[in-house]
């Protein structure tokens, strides 16, 4: 890339005058550094090791020491601001098609194998430009807004949904689900069988633009994640304990995890533990918590099949509740 046009597209200011006018690759560690290459530096102290590399270019935000006068000093006012206008550029130049889904799609879509112009967007900002920027012509991005900005690109569209049902469900239980798609059997599916409704929009969108894509098994995807327990709160292999805790970090999602319980298990003792000030429904099983110490207070005192858990995901058993084995998936 030319220096002109990098200044150009991102609005940086250049406070030196260099010897060089390119620049060969984008890079973030200042150990990959090579000879041409244009360095962000996320870190001022990086920036001693990428101009020792080679760098032609240093791109930074904060106050900065020019070390050697000959490469290009940069100052942006936002590092990740730079880098959302080189992408809105890459993904016009390259005519990408980009399509939105909610959370949940998405994760399922990272456990899907699909051909190669499909690029589905996760991670944080660097691992996004790495995801773009060598993207080819004419590609379909998948991302979510509420994770990826969606000001990367100068157009989006939302994922066309399904006019009726397309999977059949065969068997299923609260955590797996057996079921037919396009004539294929896919047994015991470590999949609930809420998330069904997503995985059509999902298979759907596919099949709309016409994407070869090819179903693995399915693991947790940190979203109605179910940990099996004993009493003395052990964790326990999948499917071996009627004490279930189930992590949801997104809270959106929690009234109609709540249906889906009644619904399907109306036998079972179920509480659930929201955060302190949610807008979640009262109900006489619900429980508020402002820590996680409360949470787990909340668990051992309570009498329970499912503890529905809002707002966290199961790190927070990494401190044990009790001397506990390590969670297994079979």
């Amino acid at each position: 890339m030319r220096l002109e046009n990098f200044l150009a597209l991102t609005q940086a200011s250049l406070i030196n005058k260099p010897c060089i006018n390119s620049f060969e690759n984008i890079v973030f560690e200042a150990a990959k550094v090579k000879r041409g290459d244009l360095f962000f530096a996320y870190y001022a102290n990086d920036i001693e090791t990428a101009v020792k590399n080679g760098a032609y270019g240093i791109v930074f935000d904060g106050k900065v020491e020019v070390s050697d006068t000959e490469i290009a000093w940069i100052k942006t006012t936002n590092l990740d601001t730079a880098l959302k206008r080189l992408l809105r550029f890459k993904m016009i130049e390259k005519e990408v098609s980009a399509f939105t889904c909610n959370e949940i799609v998405l994760k399922l879509s990272l456990q899907v194998e699909a051909q190669n112009n499909l690029i589905v967007l996760h991670g944080d900002l660097i691992s996004i430009f790495k995801s773009l920027w060598g993207i080819e012509d004419r590609s379909i991005v998948l991302f979510c807004p509420s994770i990826t900005d969606k000001d990367i690109f100068a157009s989006v569209k939302k994922i066309p949904l399904p006019s009726s049902s397309s999977i059949m469900i065969v068997e299923q239980t609260l955590f797996e689900t057996s079921f037919i798609y396009n004539d294929i059997f896919y047994e015991r599916q470590l999949l609930c069988p809420f998330f069904i409704p997503y995985l059509e929009e999902l298979l759907h969108f596919y099949k709309a633009l016409k994407i070869n894509y090819r179903l693995k098994k399915f693991t947790p995807i940190e979203h109605f994640e179910a940990v099996f327990i004993n009493k003395k709160f052990e964790i326990k292999s999948f499917g071996t304990s009627d004490k279930v805790l189930i992590f949801e970090p997104n809270i959106d999602l929690i009234e109609s995890q709540v249906v889906f319980l009644e619904r399907y298990a109306p036998w079972a003792d179920m509480i659930f533990l929201t955060p302190k000030n949610s807008s979640f429904q009262e109900r006489k099983n619900l429980f508020n918590y402002k820590s996680q110490k409360e949470i787990i207070d909340i668990l051992k005192n309570s009498s329970f099949h499912f503890a529905l858990i809002a707002g966290v995901t199961k790190s927070i058993l990494d401190k044990p509740l009790s001397n506990q084995t390590q969670l297994t998936m079979e």
